[in-house]
């Protein structure tokens, strides 16, 4: 593990701000990580040696020095050089180093162009970035307005190419959909995205799509289920969506067999909006109670307590949990480890938590077409830090057609692919 060493004839820097500490510290951790690498290269490369004997691999002093902005603000760099005068003995080409720690055209970490796309749906025009980033990072270096250009030009192309990839070689088991909502500058309209993530038979997580849609309509959902259809796209086993119509029609429609699970967080907050807020406080205990029983009887039982508790003062709350009740317990046909994921849209809440619904309309350029540039790229850059459902290995058994009573498998696919005792 790195650690900076402060010595005591630099006590001095105890009088520096807080933000110069930040930066004078992540630059020594920086250094001290090139050296390492550095390190590792050349003793991993001692032994090769020329016909006078002499080191193939050596150090070569260091290169200019350059600043990369980060999270801690930006940081003078002067990375290590490697000289290395080994030949490839097959194509005739002189060896690199190249770091991983910090490649050469690196001016900012990842980090900072995660930053960018939040910025740019909370309404901060191409023009805004530079003086707003080099406040909060203490430079401009590697942000100017031509580079935020060529960012958003290349983040729209990256993300045509994914809307046009070729989905036969994946299989999604479950996904999660839902429609963000974002005030799209100088437009009137809305843009409402529309978002899939799917759950692999590894039980991984993965963006499927971000497209753009009509207030979730029925057409725009089906049109977007059938341009993944068309590029190979199996159906689902399970779809988990909120209570919007649109959604579960064009899912009728396209993949009539994909089973429904409804979303708890929406549904809890659309009951508790159908009751006065003297009640939220047994009536969120009510649902959980629901949601959470131990099996679908339980679950039922709840529910009839609930109806019993709410349905005579307010029977339009109790009948979103009544009529919505087979898509609200569809999860319990499936393995116990998956409940938890099955319940929510997560993924997608949690990833646009930041700029959920209404975002502030600013002057500047703006278009749906980069909203959705920047939507998937804040998805893209989250997908990296998605864990995998519990249990995965239970997930490639659901899409085999395995039987899970109370969340415990009692059916499972023999070789031949039939359904075995």
């Amino acid at each position: 593990m790195l650690s900076v060493v402060t010595p005591d004839p630099a006590a001095g820097e105890v009088r520096l701000d807080l933000d110069q500490l930040v930066r004078e510290g992540a630059r020594r951790m920086l250094a001290a990580a090139l050296e390492a690498e550095v390190d590792a290269y050349l003793a991993a490369h001692a032994a090769e040696r020329d016909e006078q004997g002499r080191r193939l691999v050596t150090r070569n002093g260091h290169a200019r020095e350059r600043q990369v902005t980060t999270v801690a603000g930006a940081v003078a760099v002067r990375a290590p050089r490697v000289n290395d005068r080994r030949v490839d003995p097959v194509t005739g080409q002189r060896a690199r180093f190249r770091s991983v720690v910090l490649p050469p055209w690196c001016r900012k970490s990842p980090k900072v162009a995660e930053v960018l796309p939040l910025l740019y749906l909370h309404g901060l025009s191409t023009g805004d970035f530079v003086p707003a980033l080099e406040a909060f990072f203490g430079s401009a270096a590697g942000l100017s307005a031509p580079v935020i250009t060529r960012l958003l030009a290349q983040w729209q192309a990256d993300y045509q190419a994914f809307c046009q990839r070729d989905l036969a070689d994946r299989d999604y088991v479950y996904i999660w959909a839902d429609g963000i909502h974002f005030r799209v500058r100088l437009e009137q309209a809305h843009l409402c995205c529309l978002v899939l993530v799917g759950v692999r038979a590894d039980g991984t997580k993965e963006l499927v799509a971000v497209a753009d849609g009509e207030r979730e309509s029925t057409d725009s959902w089906a049109e977007l289920l059938r341009d993944l259809r068309r590029r190979g796209m199996r159906a689902p086993v399970v779809a988990v969506g909120d209570g919007a119509l649109g959604l579960w029609a064009a899912l009728r429609e396209v993949f009539p067999v994909t089973r429904h699970q409804r979303d708890w967080v929406h549904k809890a907050a659309n009951v508790l909006a159908a009751l006065p807020k003297a009640v939220h406080a047994g009536a969120r205990r009510a649902l959980t109670e629901i949601r959470d029983a131990p099996d679908r009887d339980h679950a039922h039982r709840a529910i009839e307590a609930f109806a019993r508790d709410y349905g005579v003062k307010w029977p339009k709350a109790v009948a979103k949990v009544v009529d919505d009740a087979e898509e609200l317990l569809a999860f319990y046909d499936f393995p116990a480890e998956h409940w938890l994921h099955l319940k929510t849209s997560n993924p997608i809440e949690s990833t646009f938590s930041a700029v959920r619904l209404r975002t502030r309309v600013t002057k500047g350029p703006g278009s749906k077409a980069a909203g959705l540039a920047m939507a998937f790229k804040l998805l893209e850059a989250a997908q990296d830090r998605w864990r995998a459902v519990n249990g995965p290995h239970l997930v490639a058994l659901v899409r085999a057609g395995a039987r899970f009573d109370k969340g415990v498998m009692v059916e499972r696919p023999d070789e031949a692919g039939e359904v075995a005792a």
